[in-house]
């Protein structure tokens, strides 16, 4: 397996997933790597990517 691929597992506190499920760890990780174009960043810091959570509204 790809050493970044284990590094960012374990960073992430995935340690145990890792051992038990090493195939599904690399599978989920390869898949967010080639789905991370679709990510738009923020160019203002200070915006917000989703609307603000609030208790009660939308129900």
């Amino acid at each position: 397996m790809d050493p970044i691929i284990v590094a960012l597992a374990k960073a992430a506190g995935l340690e145990k997933a890792l051992a038990e499920f090493p195939g599904d760890v690399k599978a989920a990780a390869e898949q967010a790597l080639n789905n991370a174009h679709g990510v738009q960043i923020p160019t203002d810091p200070a915006a917000e990517p989703w609307p603000p959570m609030r208790a009660g509204s939308g129900l």
